[in-house]
């Protein structure tokens, strides 16, 4: 202020934290507006669980399908968010150069990352909440450590992102859309979702348990399903993934 009653505008950037979660809360609303967003992130995986639970179309060993199917199905709600859906979401905002205005505002680009990130968090919360109430009344019964089951969502949410932004960061918006849907539909069958690997020639599942999608499946289900404590194994494998996956994005995206 000047004087009395006159006053000297003061323009600049909002707050960090205060772009960051505006940016989020965009996101998320461009997400779940999405229909096909909403059929990979909520439809395809309600309907797998539903329909494999009661009808008996896979023979998923010993126990209530159902039990086999719920940790599987919560790790392809990870993937279909943080992978297929940013990927596909990424890649079609690269392409139009929302990306580029957005890296020239003052929200720096590492916080578009975040608030993308926060985005896929928010809506997974919400895809683990639906998952599991459906399980539930469907005669799901849970056990073993919580802590467990966040740290595989965690560290799965994490690879599966990083791989997602690496393809939307190198390939043509075009390509990344065919690509992460085939990718979807190769892990829905090969990755131990709801086909268990047991079924697949050894050699064969050899390869396909070193998958991220195979190490989130089989370290739910031994949590989940059999009790066990925290599955190292799988959490190494879904560790080394999310390093490869962040730091190739990092290093090879493209913002334009």
């Amino acid at each position: 202020m000047t004087g009395t009653g006159t006053y000297v505008p003061r323009p600049g950037a909002a707050p960090l934290p205060r772009m960051i979660a505006t940016q989020a809360a965009l996101e998320t609303r461009m997400l779940l507006r999405n229909g096909e967003q909403l059929l990979l992130t909520v439809i395809i995986p309600t309907l797998l669980l539903v329909l494999f639970s009661t009808v008996d179309v896979v023979d998923t060993g010993e126990g209530a399908a159902v039990d086999f199917l719920a940790p599987g199905v919560l790790a392809l709600a990870v993937m279909s968010t943080a992978f297929t859906g940013q990927a596909i979401a990424t890649g079609f905002e690269r392409r139009y150069g929302v990306l580029k205005r957005l890296a020239s505002s003052p929200l720096p680009r590492w916080g578009l990352m975040t608030a993308k990130t926060a985005s896929v968090l928010v809506v997974e919360v919400f895809q683990v909440v639906l998952v599991t109430v459906i399980a539930l009344a469907l005669g799901w019964s849970p056990q073993g450590n919580p802590f467990a089951v966040l740290l595989l969502l965690v560290l799965g949410t994490a690879a599966f992102s990083g791989l997602g932004l690496l393809m939307a960061g190198t390939l043509k918006a075009e390509a990344t859309l065919a690509a992460a849907n085939l990718v979807f539909l190769l892990l829905l069958v090969g990755g131990g979702v709801v086909v268990p690997l047991e079924k697949f020639p050894d050699a064969a599942q050899d390869v396909l348990g070193l998958l991220p999608i195979a190490a989130l499946s089989d370290g739910l289900r031994d949590v989940l399903q059999h009790g066990a404590g925290t599955p190292w194994g799988d959490l190494a494998i879904l560790a080394v993934w999310s390093a490869v996956g962040l730091t190739a994005a990092g290093r090879f995206f493209r913002w334009e």
